[in-house]
Parts: structure tokens; C-alpha cells; sequence
């Protein structure tokens, strides 16, 4: 589990537009695998679906940080203080993997 941590990263929807369209994907995936459960569909199925949503979320992390990166980029580019240490960014790009 991560920290507590602080830091100012925005997550600015604009921004995000990708990794948050992926999230609404997985989040209409997840339904359909619930249902899936409660009607006692085939498991395979089941299963696939499931690791649809999951490959939808960790997609949908990698961007986050993939922003994250870049705004700490651009921050050194105009002489500003990043808005996160790479430390930081490493730690949650491992917690992905």
C-alpha cells in the first residue's frame, strides 16, 4: 500500500481524457462481469471479461503516470519545481506492476 503522501499533481480530466475514457470502459465492463456472476454464466467467459477490466485499469494507470511524467518535464523545461519527486513516480509505477 502506498503512503499518504501529498503531491500536487493535478488530474486535470483534459488531460486524462484517455486514461478516463478507459476507466468508463472498464467501469461498464465490471458491471457486465457482475451480472455474468449473478446470472451463473460460462466461467471462461467470466474470466475473459475480467481481464479485459483489468487490462482497461492498468492501462488506464500507466497513463496517469505516463501524465505525471510528462508534467515533471515540462516543470524542468520552464525552470519550475516538478510537481512530484521521481522517487514518487517510481514508487506508484511499481505499485501498477
Amino acid at each position: 500500500m502506498l503512503d499518504t503522501e501529498v503531491e500536487n499533481v493535478r488530474m486535470d480530466a483534459t488531460v486524462l481524457a484517455e486514461a478516463l475514457t478507459r476507466l468508463k470502459r472498464a467501469h461498464g465492463q465490471l458491471g457486465g462481469v457482475i451480472a455474468m456472476i449473478e446470472n451463473a454464466e460460462d466461467c471462461e467467459r467470466v474470466l475473459t471479461q475480467l481481464a479485459a477490466v483489468s487490462k482497461a485499469l492498468d492501462r488506464a494507470g500507466f497513463k496517469i503516470i505516463s501524465t505525471g511524467l510528462q508534467q515533471c518535464q515540462l516543470a524542468r523545461e520552464t525552470g519550475e519545481e516538478p510537481p512530484i519527486t521521481p522517487e514518487r513516480l517510481e514508487k506508484l509505477f511499481l505499485a501498477l506492476s
